[in-house]
């Protein structure tokens, strides 16, 4: 049975809503129009597309490496799909350079001795080609610091290079798909909120830094750049190395980069991460005195031609006030391992969905509703910080441009294929009023969106995590929604399972009409939406 479409959720809802808020409160926000919150919702569930954006964004251009063939291929269908529905200023925008573009064109792994089995697996970015099958015996080899350079030099020539520690693994004793509890949401509503940062970036690799930590469960000594294990195993003669991933197991392995994306940065050898289950056994035949032979067969392509980074825009034109723009959006690249389903190709799929709906209600839109397609998101929230900016202002300086005063808000879906749930209010009271009116109606509560969240969220101090905090980053409101995290962190995230079979259809169709419905009500409200504070500029 599903409870959030049932009475009793709904009872339950209401009653989070008014204890989240104060009686004045609920007086205040918007007067919305349940009219066109109907057509929202009739276009959003029985002439849904956003299955088939997803479709097309996962299944035919996915996996969506920045600025690979597949990423810009993708960029051109998007815009074409764009153009169909009506919208305008369809356009590529860059903001590089960014470094080449690279993506995976064949791999084949196994265990040749002492039995043969395949190896579950995949390479990692931006690492070369094997160049043909290679075969090869196994070394154990694990990298934790620059002093284990000299344990193992002249030791790996020729070799199948095993660089991180076994990861110890345990078994699944709760469900690794989740939806939050009305009690769960209520505790972020009470807390420091939700500002809808994507889970489980806070530890991610930052660009050019190689972090054991995030592919071991070992505790390293200490960080390693990458550029020098490159540099190591590439002067040492390493055919391959080997990585179990820093998550998943049973088959899903969850990894991204290995290499780099700057053509001024060594190139190492070809790598490629395997199931920690299948690195344990090698580990273990090596220790008990047994040498493995594995082979690999890896080939990659690096697209050299164009070194741009790029956004994809497009734009349905206000009517009275179209220098005034709201905004929706998500990244549009992803990691290798899978098609970049999840990891965000719903957020994408939601964006442009919603956009499409916005062009069916043929119902005039004071400011301009504009849809933005991230690139470099992965690697360092590049696309959106280079957007904002050079549109808004420079965080550096905070001189800000005339577009600055006019950008009202920036809705971001960024946390896989769950339903929305709450959504973040930045720590701004006057905010979180108007969009408790927007989230009042039943059609909205019954679809599980019933909170308001982000009360006490202070500043955002350095962005991180999603592409909405390089708006708040320059004291413009980039506002999260909160997700059911379902199998997010557990299966699909950056992993070789983030594919169109984890995305849940209902979900992505209710942040569709969710999308819509925020873009709608920011964009047609007499005045712009209450703003957060501008911060301070950095450089004195």
């Amino acid at each position: 049975m599903n409870l959030l479409r049932s009475g009793q959720a709904a009872v339950t809802a209401m009653a989070l809503l008014l204890v989240s808020a104060s009686p004045a409160q609920q007086q205040g926000g918007d007067k919305v129009d349940l009219d066109t919150l109907a057509q929202i919702k009739t276009e959003a569930y029985q002439h849904s597309q956003v299955m088939e954006n997803l479709f097309y964004i996962s299944e035919v251009y996915g996996p969506r490496i920045t600025n690979s063939p597949n990423h810009r291929a993708a960029a051109e269908w998007a815009m074409k799909q764009m153009k169909d529905w009506g919208l305008k200023n369809v356009h590529i925008e860059e903001w590089g350079p960014f470094g080449y573009g690279w993506q995976i064109k064949k791999y084949y792994g196994a265990l040749e001795t002492p039995a043969y089995a395949a190896l579950i697996g995949f390479p990692l970015a931006w690492t070369p080609s094997t160049n043909g099958p290679v075969t090869a015996d196994a070394v154990f080899a694990p990298l934790h610091s620059k002093e284990d350079f000299a344990k193992y030099h002249g030791k790996l020539k020729g070799k199948i290079v095993l660089i991180f520690d076994p990861r110890e693994l345990a078994m699944h004793t709760e469900p690794d798909a989740k939806r939050l509890t009305d009690e769960e949401i209520q505790a972020r509503v009470n807390g420091n909120g939700f500002g809808g940062a994507r889970r489980g970036r806070a530890n991610a690799p930052k660009p050019g830094e190689y972090t054991p930590a995030t592919l071991s469960t070992a505790a390293p000594t200490g960080r390693i750049l990458r550029n020098e294990v490159n540099t190591f195993l590439k002067e040492e003669g390493a055919l391959v190395a080997i990585t179990p991933g820093y998550n998943g197991d049973g088959g899903t392995i969850f990894a991204s980069y290995g290499g780099s994306q700057d053509p001024k940065d060594p190139v190492g050898p070809p790598m490629a991460a395997i199931t920690p289950e299948q690195y344990n056994r090698v580990v273990r035949l090596i220790q008990h005195g047994i040498t493995p032979k594995l082979t690999f067969d890896i080939q990659t392509e690096y697209q050299k031609k164009d070194l741009m980074g790029l956004n994809v825009v497009g734009e349905i034109p206000g009517t009275t006030k179209p220098d005034e723009v709201v905004m929706v959006g998500g990244h549009f690249d992803s990691w290798q391992g899978g098609t970049g389903a999840t990891d965000n190709g719903t957020g994408s799929s939601v964006a442009m969905e919603a956009v499409r709906i916005l062009t069916t209600l043929h119902k005039p839109m004071a400011r301009t509703v504009r849809v933005a397609l991230w690139g470099g998101e992965e690697e360092g929230l590049y696309g959106s910080l280079a957007y904002v900016q050079t549109h808004f202002a420079p965080r550096d300086t905070m001189v800000q441009t005339p577009e600055y005063k006019n950008l009202d808000v920036y809705f971001n879906d960024d946390s896989g294929s769950g339903r929305f749930r709450g959504v973040s209010a930045l720590g701004n009271a006057e905010l979180a009023e108007i969009f408790r009116s927007w989230i009042a109606p039943e059609a909205i509560k019954d679809s599980g969106l019933i909170a308001v969240t982000g009360l006490h969220q202070g500043p955002t101090l350095q962005p991180g995590g999603t592409d909405s905090t390089s708006f708040s980053w320059i004291g413009l409101d980039g506002i999260g929604f909160m997700q059911d995290p379902l199998e997010y962190g557990s299966r699909t995230h950056h992993s070789n399972m983030d594919l169109y079979d984890r995305v849940q259809k209902d979900d992505v169709e209710q942040g569709s009409m969710i999308e819509a419905w925020f873009a709608y009500n920011a964009a047609t409200r007499p005045d712009m939406l209450p703003r957060i504070p501008t911060p301070e500029p950095t450089k004195k």
